[in-house]
């Protein structure tokens, strides 16, 4: 008996070290380089750099329309700021367009992604840095995580008139049990203890809000995108958040019948600056 309960012991002890351990890949990803350049899209851009809640310097390019309003673009995970530039191409004759690297992405500073937790906070001060240049109008589209983050906010800053979102996921929790459902049943304490780590580690339950849970508070239009063939976030994240946005009268959701993860069609970039000439002005 005394041997079984040793061995059991050592099996948890390792289960709990392998949750701190995929939890700190999950926060700390490798910075990914995407090599396209402004100049690559022809866009001029001026670098620009937001300061956030706790201290830190995000990288960002401005797309300077003076006058115009302005549409702020969000990467996804783990991405950068360049990953957007063909969206910002076909946006930037009508809006001013600001494209930053999200926290511990880029060339922005932060040991730790919080999957947007601090992001929401952080386009704030985007939305702040626009505002003194005299943006007093701006839409969001996001990617993945940028997606997330933009619903997330939307909810809490009326300045964001209208969201387009591409892939985001409805709740962080679901998306963990997504990710690691070939574990079967020990996927939810593997993703339980995960969430517990963020809570030491960032002093909150970074699931919460979940997006699935604000979107049905938004009243503003929003263009949500979704493919059936995603292979990262699955597209029940997209049946979930369109339930929640059924009372929305100008929420759309778009199925892409094909495309994997990141995937857009051609005419998607003007799609998106049709949305926003609709809404943000």
């Amino acid at each position: 008996m005394k041997p079984l309960l040793s061995w059991a012991a050592v099996l948890l002890a390792a289960f709990v070290a392998w949750s701190l351990l995929a939890f700190w890949l999950a926060v700390r990803p490798p910075r990914i380089a995407i090599p396209l350049r402004p100049a690559d899209v022809g866009l001029r851009v001026e670098d620009v750099t937001i300061a956030t809640d706790d201290g830190l310097r995000l990288a960002a390019w401005l797309v300077p329309r003076p006058g115009a309003p302005a549409v702020v673009l969000l990467h996804g995970y783990p991405a950068e700021k360049a990953d957007m530039l063909p969206l910002a191409a076909a946006l930037a004759r009508d809006f001013a367009v600001l494209l930053p690297d999200l926290r511990s992405f880029g060339a922005s500073e932060g040991r730790a992604t919080t999957l947007g937790f601090r992001e929401r906070g952080d386009l704030r001060r985007a939305i702040d840095l626009l505002a003194a240049r005299g943006h007093a109008v701006v839409g969001v589209f996001g990617f993945s995580l940028g997606g997330a983050v933009a619903l997330l906010t939307a909810a809490e800053d009326a300045r964001i008139r209208a969201v387009a979102a591409y892939a985001p996921f409805a709740d962080l929790r679901m998306l963990g049990h997504d990710l690691y459902a070939w574990l079967g049943p020990l996927r939810r304490p593997l993703v339980g203890l995960m969430l517990l780590w963020a809570r030491v580690v960032f002093g909150h339950d970074v699931s919460r809000p979940a997006p699935v849970e604000v979107a049905a508070r938004l009243a503003i239009p929003v263009l949500l995108v979704a493919s059936r063939e995603d292979e990262q976030i699955p597209f029940a994240h997209a049946e979930r958040l369109g339930r929640a946005l059924a009372g929305n009268a100008r929420a759309e959701l778009l199925v892409l019948p094909r495309g994997r993860h990141g995937e857009l069609p051609p005419d998607f970039g003007a799609r998106l600056a049709r949305f926003f000439l609709l809404y943000v002005r």
